[in-house]
């Protein structure tokens, strides 16, 4: 069970990486001379992060990406409740 702890908190770092990164994406677009490049990119690196990070956590064992789910989906509801649109 100790040994989940780290996969939750990888989990919570993927979820702040990626919601804190299609906040900021979205803040950006407005600005931006190419916002259909720019959110595209976006997604694309994020998502490739996230999912790499997962697959990782998946070889080593299913518990331990439950466990980085678990974190994910923590700060998704952290963060969409702190972080308001400007």
């Amino acid at each position: 069970m100790v040994y989940l702890v780290p996969a939750f908190l990888a989990g919570l770092v993927l979820g702040g990486f990626f919601f804190g990164g299609l906040w900021w994406t979205v803040q950006k677009i407005a600005v931006s001379d190419k916002p259909y490049l720019f959110s595209v990119a976006s997604f694309i690196i994020r998502t490739a992060v996230v999912m790499g990070a997962f697959y990782f956590l998946l070889s080593v064992d299913w518990p331990y990406l439950l466990a980085a789910l678990a974190g994910f989906l923590v700060a998704r509801t952290v963060l969409t409740g702190k972080l308001k649109p400007v």
